[in-house]
């Protein structure tokens, strides 16, 4: 019986992993739609395009925050703690990087304006450098 468990464990391991990354794919998807959309595919004067593509960005990025959060209740309790340890650290770096770069614009100290799509590539950077750490540290 115990067999039988960890099989149906790793199955449904499996399948949230599956469904989190084609909610990754639908919402890279609808995210492109909403950027590219209004250069490609309709013209750029047609807001209600526009307006339909990012709400349908905001509902499928609801469903991957889903998806997302069942990835997680998939996990063994390893697993879970690395993730959890290595979304805080992201979380705190977006946070104290996020806080430091509006204060230093307000102090007219910023030389360069930077593009507020590097924040989630630099959170997304981060998030995977704590996984690796966190599974080398809990190796």
């Amino acid at each position: 019986m115990q067999a039988h468990d960890a099989t149906g464990d790793y199955r449904e391991s499996i399948e949230t992993t599956v469904r989190l990354a084609l909610w990754t794919l639908a919402w890279l998807a609808t995210l492109a739609l909403a950027k590219f959309g209004p250069g490609l595919f309709w013209d750029s004067q047609r807001p209600a395009a526009s307006w339909a593509a990012v709400a349908a960005n905001l509902v499928v990025g609801i469903g991957w925050i889903v998806a997302f959060a069942r990835f997680l209740r998939g996990q063994d309790e390893l697993q879970r703690k690395i993730m959890q340890d290595a979304l805080a650290v992201a979380l705190g770096v977006g946070w104290v990087i996020g806080f430091a770069y509006v204060v230093a614009d307000a102090a007219d100290l910023v030389v360069y304006d930077v593009d507020v799509a590097v924040l989630p590539v630099l959170l997304g950077v981060v998030y995977v450098i704590a996984v690796m750490v966190g599974k080398i540290r809990y190796r």
